[in-house]
């Protein structure tokens, strides 16, 4: 990383800022459970449902996803529920135990409520599954409130979002810092003029850091502590 960079990178501590948004998966969670499920789990069972191969239920359902990534639709359990005929929830739920949260989160977390700083939940994440991941995680014990996208009717994605979660939250945007894994959705937040945007190189602990297209980045959010 360019040393220059990194020097600018330092300067976004989260002790700074009175408001501290977080994303779910990727960000607090492991994503790792998220792409298992969608890309490992769901296949096997579409397939052994249909009797086929998985190579022939990944090329199904892969261009079911096709096109809809950033779409409310991309997130929703209920519409995916209806387009594959799987009972999606007990699927999450009967691998639950892949649910774990990313290296450092915890101590994080334990660092910002210490501080006193009002810690936001901010997910695309579909509500049940929210419910599921707050029920495994315990993340009750940290955040002061959660906001799932659904609730809005647009995803994080959309400017329409930003507008309705500062009615929502009242949050001055010069002392809220965000914290999110999605370009996209960064980059939603960027335009939207919050103070503080930072990705996270290492959502998935399967996986090599990501590109994270010139946004200040940190390894995951332990590398604050």
């Amino acid at each position: 990383m360019n040393k220059n960079f990194q020097k600018q990178l330092s300067t976004i501590n989260w002790v700074h800022y009175d408001t501290i948004l977080l994303d779910m998966d990727g960000t607090v969670l492991d994503l790792a459970f998220d792409n298992y499920f969608w890309r490992e789990l769901v296949p096997g069972v579409y397939a052994e449902q249909h009797d086929i191969t998985e190579d022939a239920a990944c090329q199904h359902i892969y261009d079911l996803y096709s096109g809809r990534e950033g779409t409310l639709e991309w997130y929703c359990l209920e519409f995916w529920t209806e387009q594959l005929g799987l009972d999606l929830l007990a699927l999450k739920k009967s691998s639950h135990d892949r649910i774990r949260f990313l290296p450092g989160a915890r101590t994080f977390l334990d660092a910002v409520k210490a501080g006193n700083k009002r810690l936001v939940l901010v997910t695309n994440a579909h509500q049940h599954a929210l419910d599921l991941k707050k029920a495994v995680t315990g993340l009750d014990q940290w955040f002061d409130e959660f906001v799932c996208s659904h609730d809005f009717g647009v995803p994080k994605e959309h400017p329409d979002f930003w507008c309705q979660l500062q009615e929502k939250l009242q949050f001055d945007p010069a002392t809220t810092l965000f914290v999110d894994d999605s370009i996209p959705v960064l980059d939603a937040a960027v335009e939207y003029g919050l103070a503080a945007v930072v990705a996270i190189r290492k959502p998935d602990t399967r996986m090599p850091p990501k590109d994270t297209e010139g946004h200040y980045f940190i390894d995951g959010v332990g590398w604050w502590i």
